[in-house]
């Protein structure tokens, strides 16, 4: 399906860059886990060299990554300016985070699916839940798989 011309977006979209084959990120992986407990004495181990790009890209002809306006999803972790991994090729199934177009805008939310239909959630309490109006314009236009921001 192909993305209608000029979209607005409802602030949670800041921008849309398309994933460009053939760019390898290849960084030391360390074979040690970190512990988030109780320190650990540190071992110096390289277990080898993890791909960035074919870790979180598995679809590459149908992946685009997002930039993140707004704080509808802080509760889902997903913050302002934080960058999205967005898979065009996947299903969007119940309590997936979606990138939807609804009424002409890019929303990010997350996907219920009950008897009535969807809804299309925030994750901020200070946002209300969208009930999908059949009569208004709708269709998933990616399902987030990653979420990458500065801590």
């Amino acid at each position: 399906m192909a993305m209608p011309q000029k979209l607005k977006s409802d602030g949670t979209i800041k921008a849309v860059y398309s994933f460009k084959e053939g760019i390898k990120l290849s960084r030391p992986l360390v074979g040690q886990r970190v512990p988030a407990g109780f320190p650990s004495p540190a071992t110096d181990y390289i277990e080898g060299s993890l791909d960035l790009t074919e870790h979180l890209i598995h679809h590459p002809a149908s992946t685009f990554f997002m930039r993140v306006s707004g704080d509808s999803m802080t509760g889902a972790g997903i913050f302002a300016e934080d960058l999205l991994v967005v898979d065009r090729s996947l299903d969007a199934t119940h309590n997936k985070i979606i990138v939807a177009i609804y009424d002409g805008e890019l929303t990010l939310k997350r996907l219920r699916i009950d008897d009535e239909g969807y809804l299309l959630c925030a994750e901020n309490p200070d946002y209300p839940t969208i009930r999908v109006d059949k009569e208004l314009e709708f269709f998933v236009w990616g399902v987030v798989t990653f979420v990458i921001h500065r801590v």
